[in-house]
């Protein structure tokens, strides 16, 4: 068993060959340590280390990358979005990434129904470009976000819409490629030449052969398409599709366009479990629907425990499995009716349903299915779930049968699996807990594999059906297809290769499926002793490290949150998926050298904006903010921290020591920051000088409040109750207006609201500094001051969704053993979900109707509480609220403020939020609870923006410094 996971290339051959590649391309070409670790694992189980990186610009910078290669003898491997699954996007190879360049829709024929696209194109840009024409490409796998159509006809990729419209090798028309040798080809139907004609003499003399052994199978994926090369048949570009890189280089591409109907509808049918789902799909089918997509109550189950804030699963119907059934139509009552047509007729076979026409609502029932990879590789305890046997295929009208054996067999190995998939068509997608860090674990892993391909070609089905064969699955082709076929294969690859130097030990000659495992052989050299608590990862930095399997949601151009960095410079090194490859990389030490010292790593973490967003928007919960915290702790111990650390990350403190001091004095620290001593001082703490310094209220709320005789109201008589504000230091210092009308808005609702005796903080500035054991002390002595009211059962009521979010989610993760912690989860509401419980009764106190507003969300927000109850505060003040999908604002925190991050921050707002505020009505009332988002928006000269709370004091009439004092008990 190999576990060194790569035979590097000679440092001076590898320098002499990356020197000529970089005076032969004008794309770029890296080499470089950081480089080659983010590019040695796709989203599967293994690893192998490029012998360097080049992205090509056109067609003249692939053939000259190959002719450098071929004289330097040095494998390829052509790579797209690098989220395939069984392993065949990684090797010892020189890595064309198309991505950066070659990503262009060349043209759109609505007549001909095709496109011409280059090989990094991502699939949903061209279904953008072709939806005005009323087309779309048809296969559409769950990564059409980010996956490119090169990377789709190296797997032939099919995705949910099979059912009607096929895989990709079904919607090819022809391929522009260049061999290894140099050999330009437009492969297609009617291609002639030397290569055309020796495959037309292969197919002819194995026609028989292939046609008896060669499932008719609407899902098979495994091998080579020899079908392709029969007579009647012969098509040299179907042939090409599903080669996974291992006979020629794609430069260009002709596919076919299919009609999209304009509207659709779900019906989402429920069985007892996905069994009897399974056994249903024949009868589906009849119904000629797009989709009939299928997933098991496990999935369910998993995504409510990895995001506690989506709904979408509440919208299923009673069940233990489910069928997605797409329908279309040229409107949206036709596409229902047409769905309700399925459910209606599924409803005498005892299948439960709903039909879903809004597209919204739609959206998020498929985010269920298409984040499943994700989602399924870690259980709420920590536990691991891998690829492997990942998505084979069988005759639809077996596949309830072929589900039930599956399972036996899972069981007589001693794993466990949650699946899912193309039910329709027959196709599995399961991940299964394997034990990959032990050799016994490694062969109970093997002897799974083969039990499972046999089983899969009993039924007549292929070992994979949609993500190729790769590592995973080539080793067991000969399980499915007889000696001739496998030697066909070997020869079909002679005949475009001779050299095997296109991705070589992929398919023909394969490596074997245990070698090169990912986590075994990058097993860390690192003391595992983090500093953070890590309990989603059972208290392992290390086992953090592995959480990132590649999916690659956080490469994508836009929605959600993840990942800011990367969407401003487009780079895989500030991708979330890039970051987490250099730290499994550090922490085993063999490629990234210098473990917490590692200046690749430091680089990667430097434009992390700490946003949370990948909490929640990655599928298996990468939580960058918490690695990156621990990171800088380990990096900076024991040594002088940038000035940075020390100004913004002991903010809180500084700011005390400002609020302490009289009213005057606090004008001239604010005039200062605007006069000559600015520039200095910025230099000082380490602050980029084209950022203005917020001005610091004159007198802080805290201060204000403690000055005033107590409110009438006493909590005796409030008929609500008490509750804990939470002065925030943002809020206090900077906008206490903010606290002046959330008091007002909820002591007109009837609460008795008090403040902490001392001032309180959730630590974050120092947390997110790697200033852990401040950060701890801070949060400790805060928790020491509010505990009279956590224990008496008082809402904590915070207003900045950073502190809040702080001490729901980063408090355990400091203070894991503090019994007071516990109680926070619950005891800590935002303003927003105090309101959200009287919704009912705001709309009868309302006396100024809300307007509209433009909502920018805060990350921290996002990625821990969700904006359901601000929605529904909303809607009960009378506001018109459009919430943008528009990512991080780019200021986040000390992130914005650092020297050095300005353009990347700017070129975060600037992607939706700006413009999106620029384009807005006069009326319209830009609302940010953010501190960082309004800081932001006010120095990027626009408006001023608000808080929910100043919304709402509007709302119910209650003038800004109206509420008057609060109690200090």
């Amino acid at each position: 068993m190999r576990t060194d996971g790569t035979a590097d290339l000679a440092a001076d051959l590898a320098a002499d060959l990356a020197a000529d590649l970089a005076a032969a391309v004008s794309g770029g070409v890296r080499f470089d340590a950081a480089h080659r670790a983010m590019w040695s694992a796709d989203a599967s189980n293994y690893r192998r280390v490029p012998i360097g990186v080049v992205a090509p610009r056109d067609a003249a910078d692939v053939e000259a990358a190959l002719e450098v290669c071929r004289r330097h003898d040095v494998p390829v491997l052509p790579v797209g979005a690098r989220t395939s699954i069984a392993g065949q996007a990684v090797n010892t190879a020189v890595v064309l990434d198309f991505r950066a360049h070659m990503n262009r829709v060349l043209d759109i024929d609505p007549e001909a129904g095709t496109a011409r696209v280059q090989p990094g194109v991502v699939l949903d840009t061209l279904r953008d470009a072709a939806r005005p024409h009323g087309l779309t490409f048809g296969p559409d796998p769950s990564t059409h976000s980010r996956c490119t159509l090169g990377g789709m006809i190296g797997n032939n990729a099919c995705g949910s819409h099979s059912v009607a419209w096929g895989k990709t090798v079904d919607n090819t028309v022809s391929l522009d490629v260049l061999t290894y040798r140099g050999e330009r080809l437009t492969a297609g139907p009617a291609s002639t030449g030397d290569i055309p004609d020796r495959l037309r003499a292969l197919g002819s003399r194995l026609a028989g052969e292939i046609r008896s052994s060669v499932p008719e199978l609407t899902r098979r994926v495994s091998g080579y398409n020899l079908d392709s090369l029969v007579p009647g048949a012969f098509d040299l570009a179907k042939a090409l599709v599903g080669t996974e890189g291992t006979c020629a280089v794609v430069t260009e591409a002709t596919v076919r366009l299919v009609e999209s109907p304009p509207a659709r509808a779900l019906a989402v049918l429920g069985f007892p479990d996905a069994y009897v789902a399974a056994d249903h799909v024949m009868v589906v089918r009849e119904h000629a629907p797009l989709t009939i997509e299928g997933m098991d109550a496990g999935l369910v189950a998993a995504l409510r425990a990895h995001d506690p804030l989506e709904r979408a699963t509440e919208a299923l119907p009673e069940g233990g499995g489910w069928l997605y059934v797409e329908t279309g139509g040229a409107t949206r009552r036709e596409a229902e009716a047409a769905a309700a047509a399925v459910a209606a007729a599924m409803r005498s076979y005892g299948a439960t349903s709903v039909v879903v026409g809004d597209p919204a609502a739609q959206k998020a029932l498929w985010r269920i299915r298409e984040d499943g990879a994700g989602i399924l590789t870690r259980s709420p305890d920590g536990g691991e779930a891998w690829p492997g046997w990942e998505d084979a295929a069988v005759p639809p009208e077996r596949f309830g049968a072929y589900l039930r054996e599956f399972d036996r067999v899972l069981a007589d190995h001693g794993r466990r699996g949650v699946y899912y998939g193309h039910f329709g068509d027959g196709c599995l997608h399961v991940r299964i807990d394997f034990d990959l860090l032990s050799r016994s674990g490694i062969a109970n892993f093997r002897d799974f594999m083969e039990a499972a391909a046999d089983l899969v070609v009993a039924h007549g089905g292929s070992l994979s059906g949609e993500h190729g064969d790769g590592t995973a699955r080539a080793e067991l082709l000969p399980r499915m297809y007889p000696p001739s076929i496998i030697e066909g294969f070997e020869e079909f690859k002679a005949v475009w290769d001779p050299d095997d130097r296109m991705n070589p030990g992929c398919l023909v000659r394969p490596a074997k499926l245990d070698d090169d495992l990912r986590v075994f052989v990058g097993m860390p050299s690192i003391a595992d002793t983090p500093q953070l608590a890590f309990a989603d990862d059972r208290g392992s930095f290390t086992r953090a490290t592995r959480r990132c399997l590649g999916v690659g949601r956080c490469v994508t151009g836009s929605g959600g949150v993840m990942c800011p960095s990367y969407r401003a410079t487009g780079e895989e090194m500030h991708s979330t998926r890039g970051r987490a490859r250099l730290l499994f990389e550090m922490a085993n030490g063999q490629v990234v050298g210098g473990g917490w010292d590692s200046p690749d790593v430091a680089e990667a973490l430097d434009l992390c904006l700490s946003c949370k967003g990948c909490k929640r928007d990655c599928p298996v919960g990468v939580d960058m903010a918490a690695y990156k915290a621990e990171f800088l702790a380990q990096h900076w111990a024991g040594r002088r921290r940038p000035a940075s650390h020390y100004s913004m990350g002991a903010l809180p403190r500084w700011l005390g020591i400002v609020g302490r001091l009289p009213a005057r004095l606090v004008d001239a620290l604010n005039a200062a920051a605007r006069g000559p001593l600015a520039a200095p001082a910025k230099r000082l703490a380490g602050i980029d000088p084209r950022r203005g310094i917020p001005p610091i209220a004159r007198t802080s709320f805290a201060r204000s409040a403690a000055r005033r005789p107590l409110r009438a109201v006493r909590p005796a008589r409030a008929r609500r109750g008490r509750l804990l504000l939470w002065p925030d230091t943002f809020t206090d210092h900077f906008d206490p207006a903010i606290a002046t009308d959330a008091v007002a808005v909820l002591e007109a609702l009837g609460y008795a609201v008090e403040l902490p005796p001392r001032a309180v903080c959730c630590g974050l500035t120092w947390k997110s500094t790697g200033q852990l054991d401040t950060a701890r002390k801070v949060v400790a002595r805060s928790l020491r001051t509010i505990r009279p009211w956590l224990t008496a059962g008082v809402p904590v009521v915070g207003l900045e969704p950073s502190c809040t979010a702080a001490l729901r989610a980063d408090a355990a993760e400091l203070l894991p053993d503090d019994p007071d912690v516990a109680l926070l989860a619950d005891g800590v509401r935002t303003f927003a979900e105090v309101l959200a419980r009287h919704a009912d009764e705001l709309p009868g106190l309302v006396t100024a109707p809300g307007g509209r507003a433009l909502v920018q969300v805060h990350c921290h927000q996002h990625a821990e509480l969700g904006v359901d109850a601000d929605r529904t505060v909303m809607r009960a003040l009378g506001i018109d609220a459009e919430v943008l999908d528009s990512g991080c604002c780019g200021l986040a925190g000390d992130f914005g403020f650092e020297d050095g991050h300005y353009d990347v921050s700017m070129a975060c707002a600037e992607r939706v939020l700006l413009p999106a505020v620029r384009a807005a009505d006069a009326d319209v009332a830009v609302l940010a609870d953010g501190f960082s988002c309004r800081t932001q928006l006010r120095q990027a000269g626009t408006r001023e923006p608000v808080h929910l709370a100043q919304l709402a004091a509007r709302a119910l009439g209650l003038h800004r410094g109206s509420s008057g004092p609060v109690s200090d008990r």
